[in-house]
């Protein structure tokens, strides 16, 4: 798949996640392979234009991610395309503007899926990010705002007409958040809607078999993949190596896993939020719970890893679990890093 002049190879994508797609997770994921594009946490346009200093912190990627989409919210088409501008200036592959984020501290200012509830606006919103950027604009959408108002379809059109370079739609309602199924029906009809820009779906994919049959059932050009990844940022290459080959790839070990989030909490520790541990450590709790990495029945690691302090703090409950790996190491992690002690 290509978005504009982009390949997209494997043509499966990181969903954009609140508190969830930084630069360490990004790059763990990326570097356990399978991923074709990572996009960033959703950056607030107001945030930019007014130059607040806490959200310029997830203005962090390199050029190890390339491809990088960064994804951006706000319902005022000048700011919006002010805030375009800047992170092509800073290096983005892709903009990708959100409408599909349904939290109400959100959803009350205009932004993100209460786009669709005005599809002037969001077209115009389209429009003046398109005009300001020379490289690709994508929009991640819902399926609508509620079941009584699909708009999805209807909106596909409108921004494959004003320049728009890709959709990707979580075949849900905005109102539904992540409750209930998805129905991916929809992400089938935008497919059938545009003629000359790629679908992405998204939504209910947990694994190659999930993959492949949303492919099949709805001609996708592309799956995007959100919180089945988290603690798993293995999937992808599971994913690809099921499809290319046919047959399924164990996930990691209990050792191997503890190996990868240990690489996750170095990569986070290193490139912490302003300098600042503290909030690096805070922001790693939730990541390094979903690892799951006690034995069933037990829960003791997930209990120290959600009050870790430090990277020491990791490091201590980490160790012993690492230490009983292969001395040859892992396979899951690239044989150019450092070594893990």
């Amino acid at each position: 798949m290509q978005i504009g002049n982009i390949p997209i190879d494997p043509p499966l994508t990181l969903a954009p996640m609140a508190g969830y797609t930084d630069y360490a997770f990004r790059h763990i994921v990326r570097e356990i392979g399978g991923c074709g594009l990572a996009c960033t946490e959703l950056i607030s346009s107001a945030a930019i234009h007014y130059k607040d200093r806490k959200t310029l912190t997830v203005f962090t990627w390199s050029a190890d991610e390339h491809p990088i989409a960064v994804q951006l919210f706000g319902s005022d088409p000048a700011m919006m395309a002010e805030a375009a501008r800047n992170v092509a200036a800073r290096g983005a592959d892709i903009v990708d503007i959100n409408m599909g984020c349904w939290v109400p501290k959100l959803a009350k200012k205009g932004a993100g899926a209460a786009l669709l509830r005005d599809l002037d606006l969001a077209a115009r919103v389209v429009e003046a990010v398109v005009s300001a950027v020379d490289i690709p604009v994508t929009v991640k959408v819902r399926s609508g705002w509620d079941a009584e108002h699909l708009t999805a379809v209807e909106f596909a059109r409108v921004a494959e007409s004003l320049g728009a370079a890709a959709v990707a739609v979580h075949a849900r309602t905005a109102k539904q958040g992540f409750g209930g199924e998805a129905d991916w029906d929809i992400i089938r009809q935008v497919k059938e809607a545009v003629t000359t820009i790629p679908v992405i779906g998204n939504g209910d994919v947990f694994s190659a078999a999930d993959a492949a049959r949303m492919v099949a059932e709805t001609g996708c050009d592309a799956v995007m993949i959100g919180r089945a990844v988290r603690g798993h940022p293995w999937l992808f290459r599971q994913i690809v190596h099921e499809l290319r080959t046919g047959e399924p790839l164990p996930s990691p070990s209990r050792p191997e896993k503890a190996a990868i989030a240990l690489r996750h909490a170095r990569m986070a520790f290193a490139n912490a939020p302003m300098g600042d541990e503290r909030i690096a450590a805070l922001e790693l709790r939730k990541h390094l719970a979903r690892y799951r990495l006690d034995p069933p029945g037990s829960a003791r690691l997930r209990r120290q890893l959600v009050h870790i302090e430090s990277l020491a703090d990791v490091e201590a409950v980490l160790m012993p679990l690492v230490d009983q790996l292969d001395p040859a190491g892992t396979p899951w992690l690239s044989t150019a890093q450092p070594p893990l002690r």
